[in-house]
């Protein structure tokens, strides 16, 4: 992480003021008033230098994941980023930074300001403080004032996550969509996980522990120092593991490669994730990366070796247990299995968690927004029509969903 910046520095790097405003009184011990000021950041050496006061605001943010982290973020936009498209909106209080949004604006082909992180990120939001109650008004003014042009559009937000205070603070016209769905279990041991199952399935399941016992898999975790070489192995065992087989295509371009491996080195350090080796004496068979935040334990990406299913391992059965294992050990509540709802994660009985869609914008923009909205729930019905053969009510839903603009208060 960067480390702290004398004030002159941050001063010059502040960036374009959007809105300075104060509110309160001095209180009975003659403590000034409460000034709350914004900022929009487009430069690249701005957003590097905010690490610090970054992971201090997300520190006080308890829905926050490592998604929202300065290491995750700065890494993607190293990635994935356009020059001249970063927009990071900033509320500080008497200096202290309470409220970010990071944001970049696309043209699709209206212009719409997105969150960083993209498709490979499953949870994305904007930081709040917890202890300042001004922070989401704050942002939303902000917010409102930097989008004079484009639409607002915060996709995968957890239930409970910041971007809830921000819509019920918007000052426009808005609107909450469904996302994808992700599944959780709670962060209980594998003893406990198998009574919930079904007798049958909790049966076949206790086979499977006994076959990775017998093989002597033994699990470790990857110290800070060598995690940029194990993210490595565990990417060519994930290409090796599907290979020949359909893949997400990102997982195997240079550009993941590289965000990865110094994403996931400074979320270990930090606390934030952890690397786990698997291995079969001494020779590494799989290999898996997990985000970490105080509630939330969430396996990310893994990689194994082919030779695991000949030899009738179950691979998703084996880093299940492990996560469980560290979520119960660590007082840590959920164990999510992010976005997707394949029958491998359905066998453990996990809770459905549907993220959140916003889509925000000033009055004059509604038409914008509206449109927005309507292809979403094209999209959606689209995805729908794979599964289930369209009718009448899904075109009327469709024209319902495209209309509902909330109207601004």
């Amino acid at each position: 992480m960067t480390s702290p910046l004398p004030p002159s520095t941050r001063r010059r790097l502040a960036g374009p003021v959007l809105s300075p405003w104060r509110g309160g009184q001095g209180d009975a011990c003659g403590q000034p008033p409460v000034r709350l000021s914004a900022t929009l950041c487009r430069a690249e050496e701005q957003f590097a230098a905010l690490a610090a006061d970054w992971e201090a605001l997300r520190s006080r943010n308890r829905s926050a994941t490592p998604f929202q982290s300065h290491a995750w973020l700065w890494s993607w936009w190293m990635s994935y980023g356009r020059r001249g498209r970063l927009r990071l909106v900033l509320v500080r209080e008497n200096g202290r930074l309470v409220a970010a949004a990071p944001l970049m604006l696309v043209h699709r082909p209206l212009p719409t300001l997105v969150g960083l992180g993209g498709s490979i990120s499953d949870y994305q939001d904007v930081l709040l403080d917890d202890s300042c109650p001004r922070a989401a008004g704050g942002l939303a003014r902000a917010l409102h004032t930097a989008s004079r042009t484009a639409v607002l559009e915060l996709r995968q937000v957890r239930p409970g996550g910041a971007a809830e205070r921000l819509y019920a603070a918007w000052p426009g016209v808005s609107r909450c969509l469904a996302d994808s769905v992700c599944l959780e279990l709670p962060g209980i041991p594998m003893d406990e996980m198998l009574a919930r199952m079904a007798p049958a399935g909790a049966k076949r399941t206790r086979r499977k522990l006994r076959r990775i016992d017998e093989l002597g898999i033994e699990a470790y975790e990857v110290p800070a120092e060598r995690v940029p070489e194990a993210v490595r192995t565990m990417l060519r065992l994930h290409e090796r593991q599907w290979r020949g087989r359909r893949v997400t295509p990102e997982h195997l371009r240079s550009r993941f490669a590289a965000h990865l491996v110094r994403a996931t080195a400074a979320l270990v350090a930090g606390g934030d994730a952890t690397v786990t080796e698997y291995r079969i004496g001494g020779r590494v068979a799989a290999c898996d990366v997990a985000f970490t935040s105080p509630d939330l334990v969430c396996g990310y990406l893994y990689g194994a070796d082919p030779g695991l299913r000949a030899q009738r391992v179950d691979i998703a059965t084996m880093l299940l247990r492990h996560d469980a294992h560290y979520a119960a050990a660590t007082g840590r509540g959920t164990l999510s299995l992010l976005r997707g709802t394949e029958p491998y994660k359905l066998r453990w009985r996990p809770v459905t968690a549907v993220n959140r869609r916003y889509l925000l914008a000033r009055r004059e923009l509604a038409p914008a927004l509206g449109l927005l909205a309507a292809q979403a729930a094209a999209r959606d019905l689209a995805a729908g029509a794979l599964r289930e053969r369209p009718g009448t009510a899904a075109v009327r839903a469709l024209l319902g969903r495209a209309t509902g603009v909330r109207a601004p208060r």
